[in-house]
């Protein structure tokens, strides 16, 4: 039977100097799953205007479902300043507030969690108290929980980091990332000292820490599983992590070892990077051909 997945959060479009491109860390992990065959649905909200219903045709065009995506009256449909500059180092400016802060809860998100095999949710998406809200109800419901902790300043609170920490089984976190984490809980900057506090004093069961060009680890009931990536030529890397995570839930949901868990989000996560954009249309072999892998 096919894995059900839950995304929440936000979605958003990049706006490039010269393009839009929609996006939103988990609105992209969402349709990286749903290629990957997985049955997903995406709890966010659009404004009801012009950006809004572009996303909804665009997703859609995937055959993606948009029934728990929200229509905003009132607040505009989210956009993100994408400064690429330096292709191996995007930044961002990201525009508040808009109408991923107002999620409402509903009956039709606590079903479509509580039938779910996993929850995925990041740290952006309750930087307002409507969101934080309508998450933190959700977090409660019997499902796996998975944490992209994806720290975005100076959209992030640890009081409420700590209070999703609590909630979460799966987390990911990159190496920057770690090293916030590190500062805040005065800890001396070394993956393993991190992934043991974290595992000791949350019921976190397993740490993904992705390296960028170095790959990605798994930490888990003390052991490291390592991977040094895929070589690839990078066209620009928006949305190689949420193709890594998407690679890394469906290999997990699959009952995977911790090596062919990160092999295929590693080889998912170098594929992405090949290719203009977040979300390109791919089937799988194509990804193992790009890393020059038989699959």
């Amino acid at each position: 039977m096919s894995k059900k997945v839950i995304c929440f959060g936000e979605m958003l479009w990049d706006c490039f100097p010269d393009k839009e491109i929609p996006g939103g860390a988990p609105m992209n992990v969402a349709l990286h799953l749903h290629q990957l065959g997985l049955e997903v649905g995406m709890i966010s909200r659009v404004g009801d205007d012009e950006r809004g219903r572009k996303f909804l045709a665009f997703i859609s065009g995937y055959g993606f479902p948009t029934d728990l995506v929200q229509i905003d009256q009132i607040h505009p449909t989210g956009n993100v300043i994408v400064h690429n500059e330096d292709p191996e180092n995007i930044k961002y400016t990201i525009v508040s507030p808009v109408a991923w802060d107002y999620i409402e809860m509903n009956e039709q998100n606590i079903h479509a969690v509580q039938s779910a095999d996993a929850l995925i949710f990041g740290s952006l998406a309750v930087r307002n108290a409507q969101s934080w809200d309508t998450l933190y109800h959700l977090l409660h419901q019997p499902t796996l929980n998975i944490f992209d902790i994806n720290l975005r300043a100076p959209f992030y609170d640890f009081e409420k980091i700590e209070l999703l920490l609590g909630y979460t089984d799966i987390l990911k976190i990159n190496e920057d990332e770690l090293e916030i984490v590190a500062d805040y809980f005065n800890l001396k900057i070394d993956t393993n000292t991190v992934c043991d506090m974290l595992t000791t004093h949350f019921p976190i069961q397993m740490v993904c820490v992705t390296l960028g060009s170095k790959g990605a680890m798994i930490y888990e009931n003390g052991k490291v599983f390592k991977h040094p990536g895929y070589k690839v030529t990078v066209e620009d890397t928006v949305g190689a992590g949420d193709a890594f995570l998407g690679g890394f839930v469906k290999s997990y949901l699959e009952g995977k070892k911790p090596e062919e868990i990160l092999d295929f989000a590693c080889a998912i996560g170098a594929f992405v990077a090949t290719k203009k954009g977040g979300t390109p249309r791919y089937q799988v072999d194509e990804i193992w051909k790009a890393v020059g892998q038989k699959g």
